[in-house]
């Protein structure tokens, strides 16, 4: 993805269309309203811990995200509402990158989990990340459907059998 990807759309498996971008200074309030409206159990399998609200500092690395990271935001076509974030880790290496990703509870079951993880995949093989990587709770069967739709290959997640490591082998640099 070269810098005028930063703006691009996706299309859902429906025909749906959405806006993508990467996150810019000034998101923040954006992104906090956003997780208003994110269900408290999809809000657990997001940070994988039981949380009520998301906390200034969650929503300031989405916003400005550390070195060797990327956070993208999604909103309707006519961008005037955010409906869904991803965000991706990655060491400087390029051998592993991590995914995580949050839709909007009245825009889950339209495939826009879907298409932003498609997006995110072609996004990460750009720049070389070698494997893609989710951290899942072993009760998000829809997160774990999703990616095994797209190639991601599911295993016990080491020394923790209430997590599932879902991974997938991206094209060679």
């Amino acid at each position: 993805m070269t810098q005028s990807d930063d703006d691009s759309s996706i299309t859902t498996r429906s025909g749906a269309h959405f806006h993508v971008r990467r996150a810019h200074v000034g998101d923040g309030p954006t992104i906090k309203a956003f997780f208003a409206h994110v269900t408290p159990v999809d809000l657990r399998f997001r940070f994988l811990s039981v949380i009520r609200e998301v906390s200034q500092e969650q929503i300031t690395m989405l916003e400005c995200p550390l070195p060797n990271s990327d956070s993208f935001l999604v909103f309707t076509r006519d961008q005037s509402r955010m409906v869904a974030t991803a965000m991706l880790a990655y060491g400087a290496d390029l051998e592993k990158g991590e995914v995580a990703i949050a839709i909007r509870a009245d825009y889950k079951d339209q495939g826009i989990g879907w298409a932003l993880l498609a997006h995110i995949a072609r996004y990460a093989e750009t720049i070389g990340l070698r494997t893609l990587e989710a951290i899942e709770s072993r009760d998000n069967h829809a997160a774990i459907e999703v990616e095994c739709d797209q190639g991601f290959i599911a295993t016990e997640y080491p020394g923790d059998s209430t997590l599932m490591l879902v991974s997938r082998t991206l094209g060679r640099r």
